[in-house]
């Protein structure tokens, strides 16, 4: 299930976030999403919070102290995903 989640994560964040250039096959489940890795930046993890509200019905605020380990990658992002979905 983890990897049919990672390739929904992976659709979702080039559709949501107007990735453009990037196809799904560019995005490794491993890589950084912010920095080095897919370049993403503070208004696009505000983005990513409000769409796993509206997609799998999970709160983050930006006071979590989990979210660095939380948006460390795509796979850290479907593994808390999995463990606090209500949708």
């Amino acid at each position: 299930m983890a990897g049919t989640l990672v390739d929904e994560l992976k659709t979702l964040l080039i559709e949501e976030l107007l990735l453009e250039d990037i196809s799904p096959d560019d995005i490794l489940p491993d890589d950084p999403l912010f920095g080095e890795g897919l370049g993403l930046d503070s208004i696009d993890a505000l983005e990513i919070a409000v769409l796993l509200d509206r997609q799998y019905g999970i709160k983050i605020t930006a006071e979590d102290n989990r979210n660095q380990a939380i948006f460390a990658s795509l796979n850290s992002l479907a593994e808390f995903i999995s463990a606090n979905r209500t949708k």
